[in-house]
């Protein structure tokens, strides 16, 4: 059974930033991993969530594992994105 995709607003809004090529490999991306999600993340301990790369973008996605939801909660540019975790207030989760 697939996990069901929730994109946060966080989400969404940088996705209509990028260029239409990437938005769409980022979503084909993230879709594909819906059936077995555990096999293509990897753990980050800072924040208790998981992160996807795709290209030189990381996807950080919140797993209800009970429930059988991906949220996906934040993405950004490698060299940014872990910024925003390390700064209170930045990343909610």
């Amino acid at each position: 059974m697939s996990y069901q995709i929730i994109w946060d607003t966080q989400s969404k809004d940088f996705l209509k930033k990028l260029e239409n090529k990437e938005a769409q490999r980022i979503i084909k991306k993230v879709n594909s991993i819906s059936v077995n999600p555990m096999r293509y993340l990897d753990t980050l301990v800072q924040i208790d969530a998981y992160k996807l790369r795709v290209g030189d973008y990381r996807i950080l996605i919140d797993l209800d594992n009970e429930h059988k939801f991906m949220n996906i909660v934040f993405i950004g540019h490698r060299k940014n994105i872990y910024k925003y975790i390390d700064k209170p207030g930045k990343f909610q989760k």
